[in-house]
């Protein structure tokens, strides 16, 4: 057996090393009414009074670890602890008969007066009348305090909380009867002592007295405080033994155990042989089913208590309203209200919030505002219930005026109340109003717990304050895993991914259990850094935990293998998947349509369809997006006809994919009929509008746009700019460029990214202004990447300038030095300039490094059908037409005197022989 805690094993001997306790024990001096030579023996055996002494038994007892072990852990209960506890049982004290002597006639006035205080025990004044009435027993001059009257008196010390009081007298009566032992049992458990509780259990066992049926509830529920479902059981087989455990207390408390730690079909066993179920029994039981989110066992139990003759009672409705909230069953939550109507229960407090919150869970907050009216009474929670609804629909003026009326209705906000209305500030995009709220917490003192932690880190990092996150979450020590998980997920929406992951090792090194948030959280820093070893690493931990059925963290195992380039893996834990939800389908898509894959996004939409998942906006952009890379226009039209019969016609996103897809397949006009019906237009649709006339050079409409946009009262974002900008610079519009460049960092304070100095590159380098192209990659604040040096490569090529090729080159190959493109570009622009040896010594440097050149593909629609083609290829069924075709068509052109112009010049070699 493990051994005990040290802070275990110093809380015991406080108690062990007690007068009160040592004496009674054995360990130290003996009383004369219990002398150390008295024996256990086995109850009505003949052998009675032969056996261990107590002093050592206890001893063996607390050196073996039999009482703490078998508390701590599942793993720690072993056979030959349940045996000692059921022999136990068997063994009582040999008492001296004085100690069964009946309560003295005086002492009765006494517990009349303490049945009267029984009923104000919670007020902390009667424990000055408690200790009184004790001293006035103690002084009487009786040397035994009689187990009734000392257990009433030990009880009233646990319910006032004075457990060290409630010791001392304990271990001044006779030990021989239950209610004591039960009484010192309640009070551990009421510290939250659980394994004290059931050291007492197990010495109450020891001493030969019998628990009885008020005794296991309390034990159960140490079992319970301690998650140990094996020593639960242990316990139950022991009541099984006894023959209580048809009890409804003890019942009740078995049913709740269970329930609580997940093992529902035993906690339904244990309801099922109870012959008596009173309304307590029945709501533990639906309790149960609600915490386990089996709904359909639920509704079946709540009808089952109705043909039973039971009446709900408040409580009952209040669980299956829950229950219905959180699932999103409106329609089964209106059923109930109208029962809870007939019931007359509708103007309970308790029964009329749970309505609130169902109607505003399920969207319907009509019908919230209503109830909420209706109401004769509303306190903090009622107010509470209707904010979060507000926020959680996205209404966030409406929670504001409800906020400010709930402050006139002079009621105070809770906890609660800020953390469910600090979400709504991010929608407004105002960080004073969240600096206003923690003022408002910091001047009214309110009590700072992690769930208004958590909600305040989580404003502050969606607002792009990640110090002052930073400061609340090293406020104090008050953190859990919700906390962590808030800074984690804030550190990835700021782009700190290292942070991110440096955090959830602090995490798991305090050694806190991350949940499916955590992992969901942590995931796509991984998929951002490209950590694909880590991103392994935490796929191992999700199935050790059994967090890969959680469809938010499959979502993001699904994400994470297709950032780091692995959609192989990503596609194989996706058909695993038990369950699929449009977030999942929507990962997969994007993911296959970001990553070169087009037709097997299209694919996977298909698939979406069929499964009968319910598709959103996200799904039908990605199909969109996927069918534009292709492009292939006759599955644009078919997908802009489903989107017409769904009615997504009026989807911002949706509209803008539909813009942007017409746009590629070289249907300008259906763009511009698309953006024309459009009725909300937000900055995604101006943006892919302006785009689709920059990709069809026509610069002069994008401008136009751009002022139409404008005087739309619609404000450009980085996206704007980009789009403008290489605009002008396909259309060779410097000057413009440049000013629109300047326009967006000084006027509208956007910051420059790796793109817009890429287009600047671009709009320099197409004119043939080399050295200002250059001059702009050195004036970046940040290390550019290979696109900008692989546009100012592109512009050196046009332009035959090889001393900035040379350069470009040198920072391309040390980026990615595998890119076979940079390879060819550097290698034709040398022999652009007649410099055949640095041509075959860069062929040779790709074959000493093993780079292959990836073939180029080209691809047309026709009749619906996707047709690829790459240089000399013969795969095609239709290849031997095709090149006759071909072969006519150049008979032709050279009939019409046209001669082909190399892309490069010949070799020397090649002009000679020819």
């Amino acid at each position: 057996m493990n051994a005990a805690s040290p802070a275990m094993r110093g809380r015991f001997w406080h108690f062990m090393t007690t007068p009160g306790f040592t004496q009674q024990v054995g360990i130290g001096p003996t009383p004369t009414e219990l002398p150390t030579t008295e024996k256990l023996a086995p109850r009505g055996g003949a052998n009675r009074g032969v056996g261990p002494k107590v002093p050592l038994f206890l001893q063996q007892m607390y050196n073996r670890n039999l009482c703490f072990a078998c508390t701590r852990t599942l793993s720690h209960v072993t056979a030959s602890t349940s045996k000692f506890i059921l022999h136990a049982a068997n063994y009582n004290y040999a008492i001296p008969k004085r100690h069964f002597q009946n309560t003295p006639q005086h002492q009765e006035p006494l517990a009349t007066q303490l049945e009267s205080l029984f009923r104000s025990c919670s007020d902390p004044s009667v424990l000055p009348q408690v200790k009184q009435i004790h001293a006035r027993v103690t002084i009487s001059g009786t040397s035994d305090i009689s187990v009734v009257l000392g257990s009433r008196i030990a009880g009233l010390y646990v319910l006032c909380g004075s457990i060290t009081d409630a010791r001392n007298l304990f271990f001044r009566l006779q030990l021989c009867y239950t209610l004591p032992w039960n009484w010192m049992i309640r009070g551990f458990l009421m510290l939250g002592w659980h394994d004290f509780a059931l050291l007492f259990y197990f010495m109450m066992l020891g001493s030969g007295v019998s628990p009885d049926k008020y005794t296991f509830p309390y034990v159960i529920k140490a079992c319970g405080g301690l998650n140990n479902v094996a020593l639960g059981k242990m316990v139950h087989n022991t009541i099984r033994s006894i023959g209580i455990d048809v009890d409804v207390f003890v019942g009740s408390a078995l049913i709740k155990f269970y329930a609580d730690n997940g093992c529902i079909n035993n906690a339904r066993q244990v309801f099922d042989e109870l012959s008596v179920r009173d309304c307590v029994l029945w709501n533990v039981m639906l309790n149960g089913y609600a915490m386990s989110g089996d709904f359909d066992n639920a509704i079946g139990t709540f009808q089952e208590m109705r043909n039973c003759y039971t009446k709900p009672n408040s409580v009952t409705f209040t669980c299956m309203l829950s229950l219905c909230a959180t699932r999103g069953m409106f329609y089964v939550g209106t059923q109930l209200h109208g029962l809870v109507i007939g019931s007359g229960f509708e103007h309970d407090s308790q029964v009329a919030n749970t309505l609130l919150s169902l109607y505003s869970k399920c969207g319907n907050l009509f019908d919230a505002r209503r109830l909420f009216d209706s109401m004769p009474q509303t306190d903090t929670v009622t107010w509470n219930g209707l904010i979060a609804g507000y926020v959680q629909n996205g209404l966030t003026d409406e929670a504001l005026t409800l906020f400010n009326a709930m402050i006139s209705a002079s009621v105070k906000p809770d906890s609660i109340t800020l953390a469910s209305f600090l979400p709504s500030i991010v929608e407004s995009g105002s960080p004073i109003h969240c600096k206003e709220i923690h003022g408002y917490i910091v001047r009214h003192m309110m009590p700072f717990d992690v769930y208004l932690k958590s909600a305040l880190i989580d404003v502050y990092l969606k607002n792009r304050d990640v110090d002052m996150a930073r400061k609340i979450f090293q406020q104090n020590n008050s953190v859990d895993v919700a906390i962590f998980t808030a800074m984690i997920s804030g550190y990835v929406l700021n782009g700190l991914e290292i942070d991110a992951i440096d955090l959830f090792r602090r995490l798991v090194h305090k050694r806190m259990v991350p949940n499916c948030l955590t992992m969901a959280s942590v995931l796509p820093a991984c998929a951002a850094s490209a950590s694909l070893r880590l991103g392994k690493e935490l796929h191992c931990v999700i199935l050790k935990k059994q967090l890969d059925s959680m469809l938010h963290v499959g979502s993001a195992i699904t994400d994470m293998y297709s950032k780091c380039g692995r959609l192989d893996l990503a596609y194989q834990f996706f058909r695993r998947m038990p369950q699929r939800d449009s977030v999942c389908w929507n990962s997969m898509i994007a993911s296959f349509s970001q990553n070169g894959k087009p037709e097997m996004a299209i694919n996977i939409f298909r698939e979406m369809r069929r499964s009968g998942t319910k598709f959103d906006s996200v799904s039908l952009s990605s199909a969109l997006s996927a069918i534009a890379n292709i492009p292939a226009l006759y599955f644009g039209k078919e997908m802009h006809g489903f989107v017409i019969r769904n009615a997504f016609t009026s989807d911002t996103i949706v509209a803008s994919a539909l813009i942007d897809m017409y746009s590629k397949c070289g249907k300008l006009a259906m763009a511009q009929y698309v953006f024309d019906l459009m009725y909300w237009k937000n900055e995604i649709s101006w943006n892919s509008i302006i785009a689709a006339y920059g990709n069809h050079g026509r610069p002069m409409e994008c401008l136009d746009l751009f002022h139409e946009m404008l005087k739309a009262g619609i404000h450009p974002d980085h996206v704007t700019f980009l789009v403008i900008i290489s605009a002008c610079a396909h259309a060779g519009l410097v000057d413009e460029g440049i000013s629109y460049f300047r326009c967006m960092t000084e006027s509208y304070g956007i910051c420059a990214k790796m793109e817009h100095y890429a287009c600047m590159v671009d709009l320099y380098g197409r004119a043939g202004r080399l050295h200002e192209a250059f001059d702009t990659i050195k004036s970046m604040p940040f290390a550019p990447d290979g696109g900008v040096w692989g546009t100012l490569l592109g512009a050196c090529r046009v332009h035959g300038n090889v001393e900035l090729a040379r350069l470009a080159s040198e920072h391309l190959l040390e980026l990615d030095p595998q890119n076979s493109g940079y390879y060819v570009l550097l290698s034709n622009i040398h022999a652009g300039a007649g410099e055949w040896s640095d041509v075959l010594k860069i062929r040779s440097q790709m074959k000493e490094k093993g780079v292959q050149k990836i073939r180029g593909f080209s691809w047309i629609d026709v009749n619906g059908s996707t047709h690829m083609f790459s240089a000399a290829d013969g795969s095609h069924p239709e290849s031997f037409e095709i090149y006759l075709i071909l072969k006519s068509l150049l008979f032709e052109l050279r009939k019409q005197r046209y001669v082909p112009q190399p892309y490069l010049p010949l070799h020397p070699q090649v002009i000679g022989k020819t």
